[in-house]
């Protein structure tokens, strides 16, 4: 069992036979938002991201190329890792399945299940699908109109070979017995229906090699058989931190807290992945989180669009960053995307949140303060200790507030999370500043200029710890605009700190001027060029 104090995360691998899209970027984001916000909680955070290497499709575009594949992986894990730091994502490991420690830990983790009698020697004739690397159904072909439901443009391929078969189907009730003593292993609860049914009655045993293949993991007892894909590619969860190579280090930190993955691979997670480990007696992880999907907005007809490279609609993150920074890319996608749902983009809808959310709401709010803070008082605000900075959101409980913001992170809803931020924090704020009009009371009465400018200045130190896990650079700049550091340093805030004024302080700023005026955070997009 893990130490209390520690909490793993881990996102799905992804195939590196193309460079990641906005909507890889959504589930990276999201399970760095988790992480940043368990950091901040007092968590002692380990969170893995990585590739899924050992694949068919590596194989085919490595060879497109002109490459062996071991160059191409190590290139394209290369490229993915630009992204995400990119992206600001906080990841502290990343995993390649190619590596030896990988290899390893599957190859100990098959011999286990397969001395427990969990695997057998099989023939299986069925139809696959190259596009997800999986054998379907023949409820699955029915639903897709004999090709697949997920690549309805790629043929079909019927297979008859000999392989490694899973004894899935043994584990139904064992399965069903989890779910019902551990409700919260499938979250959102929206997608806990559709596993039930799949393991009430479609649980199936699986292929788990593929004989021929010598890009791959070779299956301990048959080295002409190599692990096939999923019973591959789940293991990172385990051989990353330890599996089969450092029983110690696997001690310390398994089980996971939370798989973080998408909708589409959940019945992977929360049917086979649980079985494999109840195979091999290893404690299953906490709960499967399987977000929803980013839909493009066809701007021409209106319609969402599933990301696609064949109707050319696919974005990729560097595109957004380079034009319009990381944190505006953060700040769409967990406010206008509800992690547990589907959610939408488009340039136009992107400019407008970026546009009022950032440029002219936050941006420019901080920009007001620190500029009236130098122009009336140079020399610093002085003592707070005098000062009720509570006026500024008057009638907010700011605690009360506090608390319902720390459910809406742990059960990952971003989302509304940003929107009492935005309403009942920041618009709060701008609302003051309009009301109270420092920039008039300054020419009649100094000091209570400085006693509402404190206020303002309040805000930014609580606007800033909120606002840490969604855009860690923009919460920075607030934080060291000021000396809050003398109270709090910023490495230790968390959200309580938020709801415990900073007092008593020798308010100056901290943050660099130009002309008096601070550089602009957020500059405003121009709606009237093409994105």
């Amino acid at each position: 069992m893990a130490d209390a104090s520690r909490f793993y995360i881990t996102t799905a691998i992804d195939y590196p036979n193309s460079r990641p899209h906005i909507g890889t970027a959504f589930e990276k984001i999201g399970a760095d938002v988790q992480a940043r916000f368990r950091r901040m909680e007092g968590a002692s955070v380990h969170f893995l991201m990585g590739n899924d290497e050992n694949t068919i499709k590596v194989t085919q575009r490595a060879r497109e190329l002109g490459q062996e594949p071991k160059p191409y992986v190590d290139d394209m894990a290369r490229q993915f890792q630009d992204v995400w730091k990119a992206l600001d994502i906080s990841n502290d490991d990343f995993i390649q399945t190619s590596e030896e420690r990988h290899h390893r830990g599957c190859q100990a983790f098959m011999q286990v299940v397969h001395d427990a009698g969990h695997i057998y020697k099989g023939l299986y004739k069925g139809h696959y699908c190259n596009g997800c690397e999986s054998f379907k159904t023949e409820k699955e072909v029915a639903e897709g109109n004999g090709r697949c439901p997920n690549h309805p443009n790629q043929e079909l391929l019927f297979l008859e070979e000999e392989n490694y078969y899973f004894r899935l189907s043994s584990f139904r009730e064992k399965l069903l017995a989890h779910y019902e003593s551990h409700p919260e292993f499938i979250q959102p609860e929206s997608r806990r229906n559709e596993i039930l049914s799949l393991v009430r009655e479609e649980l199936r045993d699986v292929a788990i090699s593929r004989r021929g293949f010598t890009w791959g993991i070779p299956v301990p007892f048959d080295p002409d058989h190599t692990i096939y894909v999923w019973f591959d590619a789940l293991l990172n969860y385990v051989t990353a931190v330890g599996y089969g190579t450092d029983p110690g280090r696997f001690r310390s930190y398994w089980p996971a807290d939370v798989h973080v993955i998408g909708k589409d691979i959940t019945r992977f997670h929360c049917a086979l992945w649980p079985a494999m480990l109840m195979a091999a007696g290893v404690e299953l992880p906490r709960k499967v989180f399987g977000h929803g999907f980013v839909f493009r907005k066809n701007e021409a007809t209106g319609e969402a669009e599933k990301l696609s490279k064949s109707l050319g609609n696919v974005v990729e993150p560097m595109e957004l960053i380079s034009k319009f920074s990381s944190e505006g890319f953060r700040y769409y996608f967990m406010s206008q995307c509800p992690f547990g749902g589907d959610g939408e983009f488009s340039f136009e809808r992107f400019a407008d949140v970026y546009n009022s959310g950032l440029a002219n709401n936050l941006g420019n709010l901080y920009s007001r303060i620190l500029t009236m803070c130098a122009k009336y008082f140079p020399d610093g605000l002085g003592d707070n200790a005098g000062v009720d900075l509570a006026a500024w959101r008057e009638g907010l409980d700011l605690a009360s507030l506090v608390g319902e913001l720390r459910e809406r992170m742990v059960n990952f809803e971003y989302n509304v999370a940003l929107q009492r931020i935005w309403l009942d924090v920041v618009d709060r704020a701008n609302r003051y500043t309009q009301e109270t009009e420092p920039f008039k009371v300054a020419k009649t009465d100094l000091e209570a200029a400085r006693k509402i400018l404190i206020n303002l200045v309040e805000w930014i130190r609580v606007a800033a710890i909120l606002i840490k896990p969604f855009l860690p650079r923009t919460a920075e700049t607030f934080y060291r605009a000021f000396n809050f550091e003398e109270a709090t340093p910023w490495e230790q805030v968390s959200f309580a700190t938020a709801a415990t004024p900073a007092r008593p302080l020798d308010l100056r700023i901290e943050a660099p001027l130009t002309g008096g005026k601070p550089a602009p955070l957020f500059p405003k997009i121009d709606t009237k060029k093409p994105a």
